[in-house]
């Protein structure tokens, strides 16, 4: 079934792509999944959050709270491990104010049935390209199998500004490839952190700052409008450990109307929300609730440099009609010794 889809989905991408330049929706889609089992654990609402090595993800300006060297891996896969969808970053602090790290994902569909060049002439023998042709018929033997791939790498820089304001930016490299067409783009991310006390933090996140561009060998240029996501997050003692509750909102200027939460006009808004219970920084539960409408649910454990998360979701759908669960396993490795201190 999800094989036919992706077929299906590859012949209208490669009929599509002509020479033009257009303002593409979802054409950065790929780069919203997410990363990271505690984010995704808590709905994906880690724009106030963002402390650790995935901050060059959702946002840069969240680098700035290291004070060791972090490297991050997460795997994921989905649809029946149709996609397969892996993330690496490393992040390093830089004498008393700077950060700068490193993300790479890539996003991958393989074994995708090409039957462009598979439909013949059953009298001839010949390749045809009209199906509605009574003699036509498809030969396996002329099947082809070609593959999707999405890549992204993330540079990130961040910087204390003061004890309560930090700031950062990405410049963010796009690669991607279906079958014989490739792309290329480059975009920018600009992101803030604002602590007004010691328990609340609001951030916000501008993705694609100046429009990403994102140029097809084919001629066709597809630009990813920019989406601006604002969060909060407070921290408060409970039950002998922290609770801390985040709300995010991703506001796209994209048209997405029925495909979002709800829309004023072109301008759409998606919440998130997510809650952390972390007892004594030993392990944690989590919960929450994204902007594609799945209940979330996590875990974290802390070993000593080494912290493991898990995260569940599922789509809010009856169980006759649900896509398969996704889980999701991350590890963030933390250098903590005395010789990597900021």
């Amino acid at each position: 079934m999800f094989k036919k889809f992706f077929a299906i989905l590859f012949i209208l991408l490669s009929v599509s792509l002509h020479s033009q330049t257009v303002f593409s929706k979802y054409a950065g889609e790929f780069l919203s999944i997410g990363v990271g089992g505690r984010a995704l654990g808590m709905g994906g609402s880690f724009v106030a959050v963002a402390n650790d090595v995935t901050s060059g993800y959702y946002n840069p300006a969240g680098l700035a709270n290291l004070n060791y060297p972090q490297i991050s891996l997460m795997h994921d896969e989905r649809f029946g491990n149709l996609v397969n969808y892996n993330y690496a970053a490393v992040a390093i602090p830089y004498g008393k104010s700077w950060s700068f790290g490193l993300s790479i994902m890539r996003l991958g569909v393989d074994k995708i049935y090409d039957t462009r060049e598979a439909l013949v002439d059953k009298n001839t023998g010949k390749v045809i390209y009209d199906i509605t042709l009574p003699s036509a018929r498809i030969d396996p033997s002329l099947i082809k199998e070609v593959s999707n791939q999405d890549w992204a790498f993330y540079f990130t820089g961040a910087k204390r500004h003061s004890d309560k304001f930090y700031y950062g930016a990405n410049v963010k490299i796009i690669k991607r490839d279906i079958a014989e067409a490739s792309a290329f783009g480059i975009g920018f991310d600009l992101g803030a952190l604002y602590k007004p006390d010691e328990n609340l933090v609001i951030g916000a996140n501008l993705q694609d700052a100046t429009t990403t561009f994102v140029s097809w060998s084919t001629g066709r240029t597809e630009l990813i409008t920019p989406t601006l996501k604002l969060g909060a997050a407070y921290s408060l003692n409970f039950l002998g450990g922290t609770i801390l509750p985040a709300l995010d909102f991703d506001i796209r200027f994209e048209n997405r109307r029925f495909a979002s939460q709800f829309n004023i006009g072109p301008v759409s808004f998606d919440p998130h929300f997510g809650l952390e219970y972390n007892f004594r920084n030993l392990f944690a539960i989590r919960g929450g609730y994204n902007d594609i409408k799945q209940l979330t649910v996590g875990a974290g454990v802390k070993l000593p440099k080494l912290n493991i998360d898990y995260s569940f979701a599922r789509f809010a759908m009856s169980e006759e009609d649900r896509l398969p669960d996704t889980h999701r396993i991350s590890l963030i490795l933390t250098l903590e010794e005395a010789r990597f201190l900021r």
